[in-house]
């Protein structure tokens, strides 16, 4: 099932934060933000730490794509 972070990345701009101050803000790793980039599953607690720092919920953050599933009569 894939993943979308893309609602997190629009997030930092809004709150005008890349992602160097998101790390050290959250306190999460490089390699948790590398995985995101490539919509990477990551630890709950590492998106509990990013949610924490911006002050949101799971859904502002992040989606699931549900590619290939067709519809069946």
């Amino acid at each position: 099932m894939p993943i979308s972070y893309d609602k997190l990345w629009k997030q930092l701009i809004d709150k005008k934060m890349n992602r160097t101050k998101l790390k050290y803000a959250a306190g999460i790793s490089f390699n948790v933000l590398a995985k995101m980039g490539r919509n990477e599953f990551v630890s709950m607690e590492s998106l509990h730490k990013i949610f924490l720092t911006l002050k949101c919920d799971v859904g502002e953050i992040m989606e699931f794509i549900d590619e290939g599933v067709t519809e069946q009569s």
